[in-house]
């Protein structure tokens, strides 16, 4: 059947003589013009029209193809098969379907060469004949990006897959939509598991509400994406046997086809957890070791001073009175014996000193008599004698309740700090307050010297400030040093009150 327009009778027709030439006039001009292969075959499968477009979609041209087998079209392992197709096709009285399960059939070009095409069948009744007319589009270039795209996926996919971070993507209702390898190893979950499933599943329960939240709020600032947790950037999420456990995550959302999806990017840090809480349990045990050393160490210095003071001390002043004694009696016309007994006695008085002097740097006795209050000022008035700068003390008018080992630390802060300041700061003043603020002891130190660069580089075996924060530390306290060149020098030590009688 060819659909070349007819040629114009003779003489004219009556209106309804044209009517019907008309038609087949006009709907050989939409299969002419049509963009889409159109070819027609008769229940031989004959081919009885074939448009421009097949022509250029097959290499053939008209004249090539009408009257031949339909097979010639087809890739000869498919001939088979599309003939049973057709002729079912027939049998069922449908008037038209898509061809293919896949809608997608492979058609053969006049080089030898295959190609995608979409078709879609209809049949109807011509005369005593039945014709059946295929609609056929060349799709090569959709199945090619189709596989790039298949491929691109693919590619993505394993990208993903072989990331060692887990990596889980959720639509708007918070339903699995990805799940990669790491994720599977992570939460112990297969991917088919959790496909689909809400991802509450891998949070505890308790926080289950707070994350979806979360999400939602996320979702709601526009936001590309984002750290999740707090302060340390931490989660917690749940494993298949039970098993909590700290995530550092972030999370990031995107929109496409109208719907909206989040990734979240998960990083199992139960191991850095373990070891901040391996490195916490160090700094504590260390902590403590260095209050026992130090506790030793103050309680060995104070038997040394108390011995040095008692023992050496009362020993020292019993050979100055015998020296005195040996004076009285010495012969007066005997010269020498004489100068040699007042060298002793002046070297006895300047060892008596050294041995006070050495006893009350090892640890002011007063310390333990008298207590903290007295020392400090036994402390800032000797400075003030040696040193000739003027120092002002300031003690809170509330008794100060503190244990031995706090006394301890704050005589050796308040000493170490007025050292410095007689060594390095060409003060004229100083002031020491000592005080309380809010459950906590608060010791401040201050001049107006020359000051320093707190960064710069640090004296060789010079442990002075180290050892203020070190001693601030020992207690649970926290020592800080301000000083600019200029503008002299602070030194403020804050430390937790507590018990007396428990810290003993």
């Amino acid at each position: 059947m060819d659909f070349t327009p007819p040629r114009k009778a003779a003489h004219a027709a009556s209106d309804r003589e044209q009517s019907p030439s008309r038609a087949g006039d006009r709907f050989a001009n939409v299969v002419e013009t049509a963009m889409d292969a159109i070819v027609t075959v008769d229940g031989q499968q004959r081919i009885v029209v074939f448009n421009p477009a097949a022509e250029q979609t097959f290499g053939y041209a008209r004249a090539e193809v009408l009257g031949k087998p339909l097979d010639m079209l087809i890739p000869a392992r498919l001939r088979t098969a599309h003939r049973r197709h057709v002729a079912s096709f027939g049998a069922t009285g449908v008037t038209s379907r898509r061809m293919g399960s896949q809608q997608v059939l492979v058609a053969l070009r006049s080089d030898g060469s295959e190609f995608p095409i979409e078709a879609s069948i209809s049949q109807y009744v011509d005369g005593d004949q039945k014709l059946f007319t295929a609609i056929l589009r060349d799709v090569s270039e959709r199945v090619r990006n189709e596989a790039r795209l298949e491929r691109s996926e693919a590619q993505l996919r394993a990208i993903l897959d072989s990331a060692m971070d887990a990596i889980i993507t959720v639509d708007a209702r918070q339903r699995v939509s990805f799940y990669n390898d790491a994720a599977e190893t992570m939460f112990g979950w297969s991917r088919a598991e959790v496909d689909g499933k809400p991802l509450s599943m891998l949070i505890p329960e308790r926080f289950r509400t707070a994350h979806g939240t979360h999400v939602e709020r996320f979702g709601a600032t526009g936001t590309t994406s984002r750290r999740m947790g707090g302060t340390l950037r931490v989660v917690t999420g749940l494993r298949r046997n039970g098993d909590e456990f700290p995530i550092d995550a972030s999370i990031s959302q995107i929109e496409t086809s109208g719907e909206r999806f989040y990734t979240v990017i998960l990083r199992d840090v139960t191991a850095r957890f373990e070891a901040i809480e391996a490195l916490r349990k160090s700094k504590e045990e260390l902590q403590q070791l260095g209050a026992a050393a130090h506790l030793t160490r103050e309680q060995e210095k104070s038997r040394i001073a108390r011995e040095l003071h008692d023992e050496l001390g009362q020993s020292l002043t019993m050979l100055q009175m015998d020296v005195a004694w040996s004076k009285d009696k010495a012969p007066q016309d005997d010269a020498v014996l004489r100068a040699r007994l007042e060298r002793m006695t002046s070297l006895l008085k300047s060892t008596i000193a050294a041995t006070r002097r050495i006893a009350s740097d090892l640890r002011p006795l007063m310390l333990d008599d008298l207590g903290l209050v007295p020392s400090i000022e036994w402390l800032v008035d000797n400075f003030t004698q040696r040193t000739g700068i003027a120092c002002e003390l300031t003690v809170a008018a509330a008794p100060l309740e503190v244990s031995q080992p706090q006394a301890s630390a704050i005589f050796r802060i308040v000493q170490e700090s007025l050292t410095n300041i007689a060594k390095h700061a060409q003060a004229s003043h100083a002031d020491v307050v000592i005080e309380q603020d809010e459950g906590t002891l608060v010791v401040r130190v201050e001049d107006n010297g020359v000051g320093f660069v707190l960064s710069g580089p640090r004296k060789p075996n010079s442990l002075g400030l180290y050892g203020l924060h070190e001693r601030a530390a020992l207690l649970g306290g926290e020592a800080t040093i301000v000083s600019s060149p200029g503008q002299g020098t602070m030194v403020e030590a804050r430390l937790p009150l507590v018990d007396p009688t428990v810290a003993a």
